[in-house]
């Protein structure tokens, strides 16, 4: 069961069957409130007409006990300023709710104080029987009911007064029933309380099962990102559903994602090998070496065993670099004058092949790591002395806001289909002349990785002396 109400589904179809049903309730209340009022008003005018009927009469002279109320089939009352029945209608049992509970009539007494009754002499005389009253223009209204001939109901009385009749002030009272009222409202009711619940059923299922075919592509891309977890295989991707909603940007970026995942497993995978290699070739040579001068000291290569050395370190620290590097390393936050740290570097170059000419106009301050900076300048240069025929120049600008800094050789340059595969660890154009060099393919991998994380760009392209020209931008304070 908790497994059931914590899907999606079951949560979704919860939901819209709840909002549904507070919809419905309040549209069906506001429908019987509705029906309720119409109807009620229609019975209040019923009730009023029959009620000014009988006040009409009374105004224009007709006695309370001359009414004609035989035909009434709704419960009248006629009370006078005494509070006494003078008039009722037939077969009127009991009444409730129209101020007085009498049933049956009295004689009406005259406005001299007289009865109206047969047995006296002193009925009004026939100029006040003439005498027309008045019907008040404003009518109240209240519920109650009444029993007529032995049926009981509800009713809505209308209540009005006539002044200056020869009986005095006589009210009025005139019901009309409820019963259409009463019975529409339940007949709405009883369908809302059967309606409804099928309704709600019929929208919670309807919404579990678009709910659940709408989640149909995400269980499968949950099915198989199981399975690449499973069997570790990377190659593997979700489905996309033929789309253009969330669920198949959800699975586009999935892909996305095992796509690079598998790229840095893959590269990962590369740089263990070509570290190994490499760090194999110059151990072996400085344990050959040490051997042999073990057992023949005065056959001892030392220069050569101190160029493996100076090689195997500087090959790790390259690798320590580049795991930094790859592990996220921030470049810093000081800033730094190019100009001054172009100098500062050259200027302790003391066993370059060939001469280093540095043309730079101005300062070009940025903000990064200094030592990062540094080591980018030191494998641009030692690059460039690798494949330069008479010179390597060195120059730095400012423009647009972005500090430039190229190194530029005359030797071969490099072809326009290479220039960016120069960029990837361990790559080498010409890997006899770069390992003759003491290179490994990592010097311009990390001088691009650390000018990305500067929010620079390390470019190459055809230098004016017909070598490479590198140039390092980077945004300027």
């Amino acid at each position: 069961m908790r497994r059931v109400f914590g899907s999606v589904r079951a949560r979704a179809a919860l939901a819209a069957t709840l909002v549904v049903a507070l919809a419905l309730v309040a549209a069906g209340a506001g429908v019987l409130l509705a029906l309720r009022a119409d109807l009620t008003g229609q019975a209040d005018s019923a009730a009023d007409a029959g009620a000014r009927r009988i006040a009409t009469a009374l105004a224009t002279g007709t006695a309370p006990d001359a009414l004609d109320l035989d035909d009434e089939e709704q419960p009248v009352q006629v009370v006078d300023e005494d509070g006494r029945l003078v008039a009722a209608s037939e077969d009127l049992e009991r009444i409730d709710g129209t101020g007085t509970r009498a049933v049956r009539p009295v004689p009406a007494k005259t406005a001299d104080g007289g009865d109206d009754g047969d047995d006296r002499d002193d009925h009004p005389g026939e100029d006040d029987r003439a005498r027309p009253g008045k019907v008040s223009d404003s009518t109240d209204f209240t519920s109650g009911s009444a029993t007529i001939d032995g049926d009981s109901a509800d009713y809505r009385f209308a209540e009005v007064t006539v002044e200056d009749t020869a009986y005095g002030e006589l009210t009025v009272h005139a019901g009309a029933p409820l019963s259409a009222e009463q019975g529409a409202v339940s007949s709405a009711l009883t369908a809302m309380l059967i309606g409804f619940p099928v309704l709600l059923v019929v929208v919670g299922g309807v919404t579990w099962l678009v709910t659940r075919r709408a989640l149909r592509p995400v269980e499968a891309i949950r099915a198989e990102m199981a399975a690449v977890t499973a069997s570790r295989d990377l190659a593997r991707r979700v489905p996309e559903p033929d789309t253009h909603d969330e669920v198949a940007r959800l699975a586009r970026t999935t892909n996305e994602t095992l796509a690079a995942l598998e790229d840095a497993v893959e590269r990962q995978r590369r740089f263990v090998a070509d570290a190994s290699h490499e760090l194999r070739s110059p151990i072996a040579s400085l344990r050959t070496q040490l051997e042999v001068g073990a057992a023949h000291p005065e056959l001892l290569d030392v220069p050569g065993a101190v160029e493996d050395t100076v090689r195997l370190q500087e090959l790790a620290a390259d690798l320590l670099l580049l795991a930094r590097l790859d592990a996220g390393e921030k470049p810093g936050a000081a800033e730094v004058d190019l100009a001054a740290l172009v100098r500062e570097e050259l200027s302790q170059r003391t066993g370059d092949r060939l001469p280093v000419t540095v043309a730079a106009r101005g300062s070009a301050r940025v903000t990064g790591s200094r030592s990062q900076l540094a080591r980018v300048l030191g494998n641009l240069v030692d690059n460039a002395q690798r494949h330069a025929r008479t010179g390597v120049r060195v120059t730095l600008a400012v423009e647009r806001g972005r500090a430039v800094l190229g190194v530029a050789d005359d030797g071969d340059g490099v072809p326009e289909g290479e220039r960016e595969r120069i960029f990837e660890r361990f790559v080498r154009l010409d890997d006899a002349r770069s390992r003759d060099g003491g290179g490994a393919g990592l010097g311009l991998a990390i001088a691009r990785d650390v000018a990305e994380r500067h929010g620079g760009t390390l470019t190459v392209r055809a230098a004016p002396e017909g070598g490479a020209l590198f140039e390092l931008g980077l945004p300027s304070t």
